[in-house]
């Protein structure tokens, strides 16, 4: 792997922890609260793991799988003690420092949700991109997965089985809407890969769930700058879309998001279809149910590995 650009090395090429090299911030609206939020993007120590800070509550919520307390048209996380502190659609940027392999970082945010942007991870690409990425001297942790675990709902379906090297990850979608359709795509997860093929990639709902959303207190914030609208076989953003498979590449996206909550990288191949936050979820606890199906492994000796909090949970 050597011989590769530093662009095309699966995120797990690299040994060491990151963390960002300053602290940089932005503000935008959630998309399900409505609310305007300021963020921040700020350095941590080794070991850290990613935190979501809540300023206007003084509560730091662990980036985990097990904090997931909510996965209803998105991932939300919050404090089993202290269920106000919560936050929502955080899959998109966990996503991007999951492809950057961004390890240790502070999100500051001053509200319950993240902001929203225009549906995808390019904007936080662009702000990890500016705020910079720095190698720290600990160890990173890689997570292996030992034998296959799967995760059922109807026709729908995920699981991770062993893989040599990195994520490799392969998703098809079915949906009745003719503008999306049968859809289907596999990458192996890299910064290269994902900014290519994933990061654009924006949310999508049919234009028949809005309502529903919106009587059940979310897409607050909702509009055709930040989500895909299908009405059938129309969709109804005027720009259209940005990949004639968009919908899917944006499932992919939010499963890199969603599996970055075990909380280090991952030696694994991830197969799903029809999945979404929810299944995405019970797979990692069915993971980390499975103590002989999975290890954490390093470089370095195991008596001077830094685990991460992931040891820690499961």
């Amino acid at each position: 792997m050597d011989g590769l650009p530093e662009t095309l090395k699966p995120v797990a090429a690299v040994t060491c922890q990151r963390t960002v090299k300053s602290a940089i911030s932005c503000v935008g609206v959630g998309l399900h609260s409505g609310q305007r939020v300021n963020l921040s993007l700020l350095p941590a120590a080794p070991g850290t793991g990613v935190i979501f800070r809540r300023t206007d509550l003084n509560a730091d919520i662990p980036a985990r799988w097990d904090m997931v307390a909510d996965t209803r048209l998105c991932t939300l996380i919050a404090l089993p003690s202290r269920p106000e502190a919560r936050v929502g659609t955080i899959e998109h940027l966990m996503a991007a420092l999951a492809a950057t392999g961004v390890d240790n970082v502070i999100v500051a945010v001053d509200g319950p949700e993240v902001p929203v942007f225009d549906g995808s991870s390019a904007p936080f690409m662009f702000l990890i991109d500016c705020a910079g990425v720095l190698d720290q001297t600990a160890i990173r942790p890689l997570l292996e997965v030992l034998r296959p675990v799967r995760v059922e709902e109807g026709e729908a379906f995920a699981e991770l089985r062993p893989y040599k090297f990195g994520l490799d990850m392969a998703l098809s979608i079915d949906f009745a809407a003719a503008a999306i359709g049968r859809q289907a795509l596999t990458v192996t997860l890299s910064d290269h890969n994902f900014r290519t093929e994933l990061a654009h990639a924006r949310t999508f709902t049919q234009r028949h769930e809005i309502e529903a959303m919106q009587a059940a207190g979310l897409a607050r914030g909702g509009s055709l700058a930040n989500a895909v609208v299908v009405d059938g076989d129309r969709v109804m953003n005027p720009e259209g879309l940005r990949n004639p498979d968009e919908f899917v590449r944006h499932k992919l996206l939010d499963a890199v998001g969603d599996l970055a909550l075990a909380g280090c990288r991952m030696h694994a191949r991830f197969t799903a279809h029809r999945c979404g936050h929810t299944l995405n979820n019970r797979l990692l606890r069915a993971l980390f149910a499975d103590s002989a199906a999975w290890r954490l492994v390093s470089a370095e000796p195991a008596s001077r590995m830094e685990f991460s909090q992931v040891a820690r949970a499961a």
